[in-house]
């Protein structure tokens, strides 16, 4: 419906104008109508926040779970899904996700950071999302789906284009590319097929391997499920890195600390994480007509809960807009929260610790040298971002 709106989402951003924009929000609308982007609502306060994340029973991703809306023909478990639809394929990646599986992967994953950083810091610097952050977490992809170099390349070049054409709304490209990442998805299973793997080995596998009252998932949906796993580990990390580096480049005291604390990593990484929550967009949809934030709601509105905005809510962090350590806990809701919390959290946070831990310790100083160009609605973080980089 058309009504009048609390805000508007803005044409061009740059890295701090959305956060004022949220601010603002928080203070005078914390749920908030935009006729933009399909129309929806902007639910901007943590509480909020989490309650719409939590109540799936009222808040349903079966209907729209991103804004702007992308068009799709096809469902993609386990996030198109409700409990309790979408267990067997949370089930069949968290069984990947282990600690003792997790800290397997921290040598694979140093080696990989250091195999993509090193010639990036080695030429001085450059575009930290184009030659650094989006080539990392396809070679993770592809390791942990035990994916071919071709089909790994192949992901690189049409998830670079999907995320092109998602922040120009071009939804004809977008219907494409999304098409070849079905075919990719397609072809990994038809090996798996041919080629049987051992279920506790290969994720792909374990999908096909999964049984639901004696029957296997079907088809269909054990296809959307590897589609959407093989796109949504890439552009949140490429963001969030270019995100963390733009931090550092303008806070070198921060960078400092942690070249001489290296232990102080992980908690950073928190941190980081609450500043700069890549995510914006992720939505739900009213089932009935219910009230939130003051507000009402008709069944069938889309709301888009705002990761972005929440982790900077004064309500639950005090000093909302500063770095700091010594935060005695932090309730982030940067990975979700309830049945459709992030299933790959452990592991992104392995690889961005350690992407943190290998920038401040083999460079002295990050300098931006160009503004940085920001990526749109669903994501907040850098689409390009340009760097002198001072070798350690």
């Amino acid at each position: 419906m058309t009504r009048k709106p609390d805000f508007h989402v803005p044409a061009t951003e740059d890295f701090d104008s959305p956060h004022a924009l949220f601010a603002d929000l928080r203070g005078r609308c914390p749920v908030a109508w935009s006729n933009d982007l399909g129309g929806f609502w902007a639910v901007t306060s943590h509480a909020d926040a989490k309650r719409v994340l939590e109540d799936w029973r009222l808040f349903t991703t079966t209907v729209q779970n991103v804004v702007p809306p992308v068009a799709t023909t096809q469902r993609r478990p386990p996030l198109h899904l409700d409990p309790p639809d979408n267990i067997p394929y949370r089930n069949a990646i968290l069984r990947f996700l282990t600690p003792q599986r997790l800290e397997a992967w921290r040598p694979r994953i140093a080696t990989m950071v250091a195999r993509f950083l090193d010639p990036w810091v080695a030429k001085g610097g450059g575009d930290i999302c184009a030659d650094f952050s989006f080539l990392l977490p396809i070679a993770l992809l592809a390791e942990f789906f035990n994916l071919p170099p071709d089909d790994a390349e192949r992901i690189r070049m049409v998830g670079s284009e999907f995320n092109m054409a998602l922040q120009r709304q071009d939804l004809d490209t977008l219907r494409a590319k999304s098409d070849e990442l079905y075919d990719i998805a397609r072809s990994l299973i038809e090996d798996r097929v041919a080629h049987p793997r051992d279920p506790d080995t290969d994720p792909t596998a374990s999908l096909l391997a999964v049984r639901v009252d004696g029957q296997p998932l079907a088809p269909d949906l054990v296809l959307g499920a590897l589609r959407q796993f093989l796109l949504v580990g890439i552009i949140a990390p490429t963001t969030f890195i270019g995100s963390m580096a733009v931090h550092l480049a303008r806070h070198p005291e921060d960078h400092a600390q942690l070249t001489a604390n290296p232990d102080l990593v992980p908690e950073a990484t928190e941190e980081l994480l609450r500043l700069y929550t890549p995510y914006r967009g992720f939505a739900r949809t009213a089932r009935e007509d219910t009230e939130l934030g003051g507000r009402q709601i008709k069944a069938g509105e889309a709301l888009a809960i705002v990761f972005t905005s929440a982790n900077r809510d004064a309500a639950i962090f005090a000093d909302p807009d500063r770095f700091r350590l010594d935060r005695p806990a932090r309730d982030l809701l940067t990975f979700g929260r309830g049945p459709h919390m992030c299933p790959g959290a452990p592991l992104a946070r392995l690889l961005l610790q350690e992407v943190l831990r290998q920038l401040t310790t083999r460079t002295a100083r990050l300098t931006l040298t160009a503004e940085v160009e920001m990526t749109r609605w669903p994501e907040y973080g850098p689409l390009r971002a340009v760097f002198n980089a001072t070798p350690r």
